[in-house]
């Protein structure tokens, strides 16, 4: 029979825990005891098991969040000449994708991949809501404004070597 290891956080769970939070999942555990010399005896007891712990939730500060968001909104406002009604929309939305990534910081700062994720998520989300905000030439604008920052090579000035193996250089003697 292998010995069951717990983690130390579990096993300190289970020893910290109240006993009435430990009380509300019963759960049934069998003994049998046989005395020497008699037929064994079976008895049913009711114990209580620790609760699962329930995934813990971060929410990254609001003064920070609000800060990264006004910024973001105020850019997008001189830069796009929004109007009044697309500023709060589009600050709303800012917020939103602010929130979702600095949460994700917080709660995966240890695991990038899971990060790089949240923060595509983030990203996508809150292109598609500013698409429906603003208008197109407003929309374009933030595009082409958005791929220059993120290095994104525009395709009308694309240069550069040719591709390994497909020519399109000055052919050799």
């Amino acid at each position: 029979m292998k010995p069951l290891l717990l983690s130390p956080l579990l096993a300190l769970a289970l020893l910290t825990a109240p006993a009435a939070t430990r009380a509300q999942t019963p759960s049934t555990v069998k003994t049998k005891v046989k005395p020497s010399g008699q037929a064994s005896v079976k008895t049913k007891a009711r114990v209580s098991a620790a609760p699962t712990a329930a995934p813990e939730t971060v929410f990254a500060p609001d003064a920070v969040v609000d800060a990264k968001a006004n910024a973001l909104t105020t850019n997008m406002q001189q830069n796009l000449g929004l109007n009044p009604q697309q500023t709060e929309k589009v600050r709303v939305i800012n917020r939103r994708g602010v929130e979702m990534v600095e949460s994700g910081r917080l709660r995966y700062k240890s695991n990038p991949r899971k990060l790089s994720g949240i923060i595509e998520s983030a990203g996508r989300s809150r292109l598609e809501a500013l698409k429906d905000v603003l208008t197109t030439a407003q929309f374009n604008k933030y595009q082409r404004k958005r791929e220059e920052k993120m290095g994104v090579p525009n395709l009308q000035g694309v240069q550069g070597n040719a591709a390994p193996g497909l020519g399109g250089g000055v052919p050799t003697e």
